[in-house]
């Protein structure tokens, strides 16, 4: 048993998953009981959960989209920063109650975490510069020579590490991003979702955007939880149903300019 705590423990996974039962009690409760929902975001994710780096003010659809859930819970918000490459451990290590930053459902995840109803989707898009000579067009991505781009943990890594044939996969990690690679020359471009590319189209008079010409890789986005709690897991998947249905989901997409990657019921 010891060897199973410590073999757990290592890999991320936390006591929780070690031994079944340690750590356990209704995350409801205890929301209800704090009156505070821990939320997990990723303070990078421009429409999303974007800390405005000028005013360190938290921006996006799921800043919004927390505070109405909590306003539905009568409670009150604490986000608490995280990435999709500590998403894991920090859900199943009790950082926070709810990991809400559009989070794909890949399959690796969803192995650990469960996931409401999807609420977004988003396929693949690239990212280069407008006066690449290399890029000009989605066919010119997987060539030889050409370097791309992912940041690391997020679903376009796995995704273009299985369709890249003869391009060069090359990850991103923090703190180093995307844009300041291609911007030194480092990357020819950069794979990245519909809020992402946002940012640099809002932002980057030297940035292009360059889509599929048919669906690539389109990807459902959920809130996830810690598995094991029905209560708490019900009361988030009931928010996003009502989200749907009532029109908040499609009023704070609109406002962030996201309208186009919203699931409807």
């Amino acid at each position: 048993m010891l060897h199973r705590f410590l073999a757990a423990w290592v890999l991320g996974i936390g006591l929780s998953m070690a031994w079944p039962g340690v750590m356990a009690g209704s995350v409801h409760e205890r929301v209800q009981a704090s009156k505070t929902i821990r939320v997990c975001i990723w303070p990078d994710y421009y429409g999303v959960t974007y800390r405005n780096p000028r005013t360190q003010q938290l921006v996006g659809i799921d800043i919004d989209l927390a505070q109405e859930l909590a306003a539905d819970l009568s409670v009150k918000v604490e986000f608490v920063d995280s990435s999709f490459a500590s998403l894991v451990p920090d859900v199943l290590g009790d950082r926070c109650d709810i990991a809400m930053f559009a989070v794909a459902m890949l399959a690796q995840r969803m192995q650990h975490l469960r996931f409401t109803r999807p609420y977004l989707r988003s396929d693949i898009y690239a990212i280069t510069t407008r006066s690449s000579a290399a890029i000009k067009q989605w066919a010119d991505i997987d060539r030889p020579g050409i370097l791309v781009g992912t940041q690391a943990g997020t679903f376009m890594e796995p995704v273009m590490a299985a369709t890249l044939k003869q391009a060069r996969l090359v990850s991103i990690k923090p703190p180093q991003t995307r844009e300041r690679e291609l911007e030194a020359g480092r990357i020819d471009v950069f794979m990245t979702d519909y809020p992402y590319s946002r940012r640099l189209l809002d932002n980057a008079d030297w940035a292009t955007l360059i889509s599929p010409p048919k669906p690539f890789h389109v990807m459902p986005y959920g809130y996830a939880v810690k598995p094991g709690d029905e209560s708490w897991y019900s009361a988030v998947d009931d928010f996003v149903a009502r989200i749907q249905k009532d029109g908040r989901l499609e009023t704070h997409a609109k406002r962030h300019g996201l309208a186009s990657m919203v699931v409807q019921p």
